[in-house]
């Protein structure tokens, strides 16, 4: 689900852009290794990738590691940015990526090595491990891997920021929703992303196990996928592996370090920290078989389901063929992976800067592998102050927007503009031309539309309209 639907409901340095340039890691062109296969990769996308990857880096809206595999092999990886600023230290590809709502594959994958050994049934009710839960008698574990259990989110709660000031356990996690009505009758849709459900799931996995939920994890999934640079952080993991520093946006082209959280908080459903070649490791296991049967396999990669096991499973009419895939934002970082079962092509973008600009430069990626048409980022100049003031304005939206009948402000701040949302969050705006924006937080394209006199009379948002509010 896309970071803007979920909360709406409730230029680098010459110095790292040098040391960018040389951390060519590994990028090919393929040749008779991929020859005959169908979905042939572009022979120059290597160089195609890196050209449309840097002017993300030297926006600071990306900070990480790109990377293609085909077939299990490796066709594109490089590092770009930093892993921590303070120290100067660059990214690579051995950095570790705190990697959000990806997380809830590996949950998936747990839960489905259960099913597998006889131990849990995806029919079974979770009364028997989570009785606290309202409605636990008709909620079944296929509910809760597909988030259709009706559970409240327990993101959504007002005290959320106080869970991830603390450690926690996935009791202590269940027990946030405990008693409270669900949301729908489990199993008849999908409404959000549902994290309790994860951390539900999370439990049972510790109760059909006898272990804490990260070693349970390493030892069902982390160790037979043979994923040594990954864990689950619990706040109390060894940390002596490269984990990269998350950072948080500021203005148009700013970054500051984001604040630090207990990951504890997010367990079952982002708690994981890996690497790019980890992630890309772990999804070839997961559709070749080499970690779940073909039953569960023909579970998690159900089409006819498009949400659930971690994955969206969805024709991407700009690809023209079915994708998988994920995205993820948590405090500091950003992650996305997308899986192409007819080319056998899986792009992972890893990111320590909470934007969502990776979701759209992994499917850019994809684009240039497979030769279709991508759209660059081209950052423009600021608008003078006084096109600034011209901008500024109220707009309403419509009941289809991510806020039924939201009225947004166009706001002009320190030779930028901004846009403030309905509960005072305000989103730095990238010019990228005349009268076109990117949301830097959400990372959606906003366009001003003007009438014959040049004045400002629509915002555009994404896919939805907002009128000019005249003044009374």
């Amino acid at each position: 689900m896309s970071d803007l639907a979920i909360r709406m409901t409730r230029m680098t340095p010459a110095k790292e852009r040098g040391t960018a340039m040389g951390r060519l890691i590994w990028g090919v062109v393929l040749a008779a290794a991929l020859a005959g296969r169908c979905g042939a990769v572009e022979p120059d996308a290597a160089a195609k990738i890196d050209a449309y990857v840097r002017p993300y880096v030297e926006s600071h809206n990306f900070s990480g590691v790109v990377l293609v595999e085909q077939s299990g092999k490796r066709v594109f990886e490089r590092a770009y940015g930093m892993e921590d600023r303070a120290r100067t230290i660059p990214a690579t590809a051995e950095t570790r990526f705190h990697v959000a709502s990806l997380s809830m594959q590996f949950t998936a994958a747990a839960i489905l090595r259960l099913v597998d050994d006889g131990k849990l049934s995806l029919d079974e009710h979770v009364n028997a491990y989570a009785s606290q839960i309202t409605g636990a008698e008709k909620i079944r574990v296929r509910d809760l891997l597909t988030e259709r259990s009706g559970i409240p989110d327990i993101n959504a709660m007002a005290d959320y920021s106080d869970v991830l000031r603390g450690h926690q356990t996935p009791v202590a996690l269940v027990e946030k929703v405990a008693g409270r009505p669900l949301e729908f009758e489990p199993g008849t849709k999908f409404l959000h992303e549902e994290h309790s459900a994860y951390n539900v799931l999370a439990l049972i996995v510790e109760k059909k196990t006898g272990l804490p939920f990260p070693e349970a994890v390493r030892k069902l999934v982390l160790k037979p996928a043979g994923l040594k640079d990954t864990f689950i952080d619990d706040d109390g993991e060894d940390r002596m592996g490269r984990v990269a520093r998350g950072y948080a946006p500021v203005g148009v082209d700013g970054l500051s370090e984001a604040e630090a959280i207990h990951w504890s908080g997010k367990t079952g459903n982002a708690s994981v920290c890996t690497t790019a070649r980890d992630e890309a490791r772990f999804v070839w296991a997961l559709v070749k078989g080499e970690l779940l049967s073909r039953a569960s396999r023909e579970e998690m990669f159900n089409e006819t389901v498009q949400r659930g096991y971690g994955w969206f499973k969805r024709t991407n009419r700009e690809l023209g063929e079915m994708a998988y895939s994920i995205n993820g934002r948590a405090p500091g970082f950003s992650s996305f992976v997308v899986y192409l079962p007819r080319e056998h092509v899986t792009v992972v973008a890893l990111s320590n800067i909470y934007s969502s600009a990776t979701t759209d430069m992994g499917y850019d990626v994809a684009k240039i592998v497979l030769g279709r048409a991508y759209e660059p980022l081209h950052p423009g100049g600021a608008p003078g102050p006084d096109e600034l003031k011209k901008y500024a304005g109220v707009f309403a939206f419509g009941e289809d927007f991510y806020q039924k009948n939201a009225r947004l402000e166009l706001k002009p701040a320190d030779g930028y503009m901004t846009l403030v949302w309905p509960q005072g969050d305000v989103s730095a705006l990238i010019p990228t031309g005349r009268d076109r924006f990117i949301d830097r937080s959400y990372w959606e394209t906003v366009m001003i539309d003007r009438d014959e006199r040049g004045v400002v009379v629509e915002m555009r948002y994404g896919q939805y309209a907002g009128t000019a509010v005249r003044a009374e």
